[in-house]
């Protein structure tokens, strides 16, 4: 069966290597649009879903399609992609030196002999940033890596120096809890 990742981040991408097996990448163009009357839990794997179901109805045959969304969030707000290296600032000091939480929905869509399941879910883990002053945020927005991630952070990488400890999975802060997606590919092939 085809297996193919809705997703363009080169994260998810060395997350799903891990597993070993071959798979495709078309990259969804859904809009990632936030809706007020939504839970966390409820957006994160709505906006999973949305993906899949993009790539899901632009394909044909057995294939499953793996579809993720990731997003930080502390006392209730969300921090998505920053807007512009002034927005990667102001998220950055708002997170500073604090604990908040990065969700991460997926959502699986398999065709396989002539049957459609849909397997949605999300995880959570808990971040501890340490203190960093304005000129280690600012040389981190430098890089230009802060701009295409939730939080304008990256666990992985330069930025790890500034985390102080995680409760919960790794690979879901990085972008695809791998843990649970195998488990689902397990239970489907």
């Amino acid at each position: 069966m085809k297996i193919i990742l809705a997703s363009k981040s080169p994260r998810r991408k060395e997350l799903l290597d891990l597993l070993k097996m071959k798979y495709e990448i078309k990259v969804s163009n859904a809009e990632e649009k936030i809706e007020e009357n939504l839970t966390i839990e409820e957006q994160a794997k709505k906006l999973a879903y949305i993906k899949a179901k993009t790539v899901f109805d632009q394909t044909e045959g057995e294939r499953t399609i793996i579809g993720a969304d990731t997003m930080v969030i502390k006392d209730g707000k969300i921090y998505g992609k920053p807007k512009d290296e002034t927005d990667a600032l102001k998220i950055l000091q708002e997170l500073n030196g604090k604990r908040h939480q990065v969700i991460t929905g997926i959502a699986i869509l398999a065709q396989k002999d002539s049957e459609y399941k849909e397997y949605i879910d999300y995880d959570i883990t808990e971040v501890y940033l340490k203190n960093m002053s304005d000129e280690e945020i600012k040389n981190w927005i430098k890089t230009g890596e802060a701009m295409d991630k939730a939080g304008a952070y990256a666990i992985q990488g330069e930025f790890s120096v500034f985390i102080e400890k995680i409760n919960g999975n790794y690979s879901t802060v990085v972008g695809l809890p791998i843990h649970k997606v195998y488990d689902i590919l397990k239970e489907i092939n």
